[in-house]
């Protein structure tokens, strides 16, 4: 059986807290009620919106083994007899994350990139799951909050463990890759995302390379060797302590080489070059961005120690989550349609990525690729032009219609031919019938757009108009 996340000695030693009489020990950790499960410790977090304190009777009634709260707030809770009292809440999280990291064996990769962060930590994960008891970021945690969290929730007996880490402004990752301390650090790609909060394209690759600056002595720096600002990359991998440079992507120079990517309706096949070997392995979501993705999957794993082929052959299990490809059937009429769900988030790079994919669904007579797209935000006075030129991408792919929601999408519209746009509103609520009323049988539908555009509220409704499951197939005439 194994041993407790924590006990309450190895609490004390971090965090020097006050530990009331009632706690023993932590199976796990929370900062939400809503998922707190029983024996989890819960920090009770200051956010911009809510404060932790508030629903720490909650949490406590919920099964939380004890609530962690601030010297502050304690007189509020006196009588509860499961207090871990500290100075500061977030700190206390951030000392336990470093005491987790300090007492595992856990070989550690830790993955940053302007596109694919999550669904390149999520095909680690898979990977490296089938070799050896392996801990993962949760979803997208990998900010200030979710990268000490997921330290602290960290097993001893963990034998690999992979984090996210992720950034809006300069200098966020320095501190979240030195409590990491990975042994494997890779940067996905750097595309112009965030890019109202830098001077140019080169401020983001600096940020992005900050992540190396917490390798452990000896360790592998794994980079895009197609991306424009690879040496920019290189240099700061060169700069820190890794001991190797392992490099990725289609140029003849990669360590890691896909020779060829044939991208199917439902899935990837990639024939590849590692350190000159040659292997050839299925992937079981489609698009040209999560064979290259993969391929850094490959360096990782390989630095790791871990066995090739059988990371290869994991990849056929990949699926992509809801949101981030997710592929339904919609019953329609007499036929079906095709969704797929991009809806979690957008910036031009996965914007081109998702219009790519719809265009490589093999349609029947008659039917229309459809485009649901929202404002990709944060881009600052790119932002215009970044719209504009997604109108290439669109006429590229074959998208006959283009339903488009926000003012920056007005860009876009204006770039388009008239003919194929069928609806512009300001938010995607505004945008939701006419979608709904415009699909056919045969259809294959993208959505798209930033987060806070709420396009996932077009995905809801066709899912509930029209009924949805899963799919792998394409839709053939």
């Amino acid at each position: 059986m194994n041993s407790p996340l924590w006990t309450r000695d190895e609490i004390a030693a971090a965090t020097n807290a006050r530990i009331g009489s009632g706690f023993a020990k932590g199976t796990g950790a929370s900062i939400d009620t809503r998922t707190l499960e029983p024996g989890d410790l819960y920090f009770a977090i200051r956010g911009d919106v809510h404060d932790g304190h508030d629903f720490v009777p909650a949490a406590l009634e919920k099964g939380a083994s004890a609530a962690v709260v601030s010297e502050e707030k304690a007189p509020g809770f006196a009588g509860f007899d499961r207090l871990i009292v500290v100075t500061d809440v977030l700190e206390a999280m951030r000392q336990l994350g470093r005491a987790a990291r300090a007492r595992t064996n856990a070989r550690i990769v830790a993955v940053t990139g302007s596109v694919g962060k999550t669904g390149t930590k999520e095909a680690m994960r898979l990977a490296l799951s089938r070799q050896g008891a392996t801990h993962a970021s949760v979803a997208s945690y990998n900010n200030h909050w979710g990268v000490p969290l997921t330290l602290a929730r960290m097993p001893r007996e963990t034998e690999f463990g992979v984090f996210e880490i992720g950034m809006n402004h300069a200098y966020e990752i320095l501190p979240l890759t030195g409590m990491v301390r990975p042994h494997v650090a890779v940067i996905t790609t750097v595309e112009p995302v965030h890019i109202e909060f830098f001077p140019s394209l080169w401020g983001i690759a600096d940020a992005k390379g900050e992540i190396f600056s917490g390798l452990e002595p000896g360790g592998t720096a794994v980079i895009n060797r197609d991306n424009a600002y690879f040496e920019r990359m290189r240099v700061h991998a060169l700069a820190s302590a890794a001991g190797r440079v392992i490099t990725f992507g289609e140029h003849e120079a990669a360590d890691i080489r896909a020779n060829r990517i044939i991208v199917k309706p439902d899935h990837s096949v990639v024939d590849a070059t590692i350190f000159g070997q040659p292997l050839t392995y299925r992937i079981g979501t489609a698009g040209r961005h999560h064979a290259l993705n993969s391929l850094s999957v490959l360096a990782a794993s390989h630095a790791l120690g871990a066995d090739i082929a059988l990371v290869a052959l994991s990849f056929a299990e990949l699926k992509p989550p809801v949101g981030r490809g997710e592929r339904t059937m919609l019953t329609v009429g007499e036929g079906e349609a095709l969704l797929i769900d991009e809806s979690y988030n957008a910036n031009p790079a996965s914007m081109r990525a998702a219009l790519a994919n719809l265009g490589a669904v093999e349609l029947g007579r008659g039917a229309r690729r459809i485009a649901v797209l929202g404002d990709m935000k944060e881009l600052g006075e790119t932002g215009p032009q970044l719209h504009a030129e997604l109108a290439e991408a669109v006429q590229a792919n074959g998208i006959d219609q283009v339903f488009a929601a926000g003012a920056l999408m007005q860009n876009l519209v204006d770039a388009l031919p008239k003919a194929m746009v069928v609806a512009h509103t300001q938010t995607s609520a505004d945008l939701v019938d006419a979608v709904c009323a415009a699909i056919r049988p045969g259809d294959a539908v993208t959505v798209k757009g930033s987060l806070s555009m709420k396009m996932a509220l077009v995905v809801k409704a066709l899912k509930e108009r029209y009924g949805a499951s899963p799919t792998a197939h394409a839709l053939k005439g």
